[in-house]
């Protein structure tokens, strides 16, 4: 019962932090500002306001995707395996996992990603066991373990906290 609490702790958590990171968008442009050189016939004159360049589009996936992608790889696997091992809680992970698409999921490609990343750690799982083994439970409590330290590192570079 414990590990079950902490895992949906650390769930929680992630999704959590993904809702913040997106309700926070792209982090400003470390670049420093350029000002606009006048020649000295310039200076006398007032210039027209210049109109502003729009703002930069990220040029790529976040810095913190592969660690969101791994999230949600994790959590397919622990929505198979928990419900073979007994856990009946496979519902509470989709859950988990349709709020990560909603926080993190802003554009067809983003949402695919993490859905696939998802999809391909439940099949994984399914294809190997089918019934829960000593061997589940151990990937289980690894999973769980490697979910919580994804959270704290995303968490602690990206999350400001």
């Amino acid at each position: 019962m414990k590990a079950r609490g902490s895992a949906l702790q650390a769930v929680s958590l992630a999704l959590a932090l993904c809702m913040a990171i997106a309700a926070a968008g792209a982090p400003a442009s470390s670049a420093p500002l350029r000002r606009r050189y006048r020649e000295p016939a310039e200076q006398g004159r007032r210039s027209q306001p210049q109109p502003q360049p729009p703002p930069q589009q990220p040029s790529g996936p976040p810095p913190y995707e592969p660690d969101l992608l791994r999230l949600s790889q994790i959590i397919g696997s622990l929505a198979y395996l928990r419900n073979l091992c007994g856990a009946h809680d496979g519902e509470v992970w989709r859950a988990k996992m349709a709020k990560l698409l909603d926080a993190e999921g802003q554009s067809q490609t983003v949402r695919e990603r993490l859905a696939g990343a998802y999809n391909e750690g439940f099949r994984d799982y399914e294809l190997i066991y089918r019934r829960c083994t000593p061997n589940a439970r151990i990937v289980i409590s690894r999973y769980l373990a490697e979910g919580s330290k994804l959270t704290r590192k995303v968490t602690s570079h990206y999350g400001g906290g």
